[in-house]
């Protein structure tokens, strides 16, 4: 890193616009896998989110890898770069007062437990997408894990690489056999009950 860099601090607070947005800003981290139906259930907590009043964005894993990471494959060197990078741009979002959602596969503890260490207590909220690998690939709109068994995609998350699920998450949710609805809603409470929003009367 540079000697000539000196980090500049903001004339309005975070706290100060946590007040404007009437919320508490907060990363939640979907995490599972592909298939598991991470992108599908942030898009729809933040619709939620959104009739709510909260100021909200979703960081969808293939949507970064059009722009901030095309230049990133997925070997476990540039997954742990991809997730590092996210991190940091969620982080950011989060000073500004923003619920920052994040949908991707992000396989390794190490690297989710490194974006935790990067937020003050309370800002990482990991949500586990449990899905079993055999409901992921019965729902494999995009025909990844046929390709992956066929040995056509390489570093496949699941199949020639590993998944490691999330010893202690916020929330577990188990999108493989609940509808979309409850799981939207078991996010929804969290976040009512640990007071990050709060329910329009």
């Amino acid at each position: 890193m540079s000697t000539n860099l000196r980090w500049e601090n903001s004339l309005v607070s975070r706290l100060a616009r946590e007040s404007k947005n009437q919320h508490k800003s907060v990363l939640l981290w979907f995490t599972g896998l592909s298939g598991a139906g991470k992108s599908t259930l942030a898009h729809a907590v933040e619709k939620e989110l959104f009739v709510l009043g909260c100021n909200t964005f979703v960081f969808d894993g293939d949507n970064v890898r059009y722009g901030l990471c095309s230049d990133l494959g997925f070997t476990e060197k540039d997954r742990t770069e991809n997730i590092r990078r996210v991190g940091e741009m969620a982080k950011l979002f989060v000073e500004a007062g923003v619920i920052a959602l994040t949908a991707f596969i992000s396989p390794y503890c190490t690297d989710r437990e490194r974006v935790r260490q990067l937020m003050p207590e309370g800002d990482f909220v990991e949500i586990y997408c449990n899905c079993s690998i055999e409901e992921c690939e019965r729902r494999d709109v995009k025909g990844l894990y046929k390709k992956a068994r066929q040995g056509l995609i390489k570093n496949f998350t699941g199949i020639s690489a590993p998944y490691e699920p999330p010893m202690r998450p916020e929330l577990e949710i188990n999108t493989g056999a609940l509808p979309l609805e409850e799981c939207v809603g078991q996010v929804i409470r969290y976040l009512v009950e640990q007071h990050y929003v709060a329910m329009k009367q």
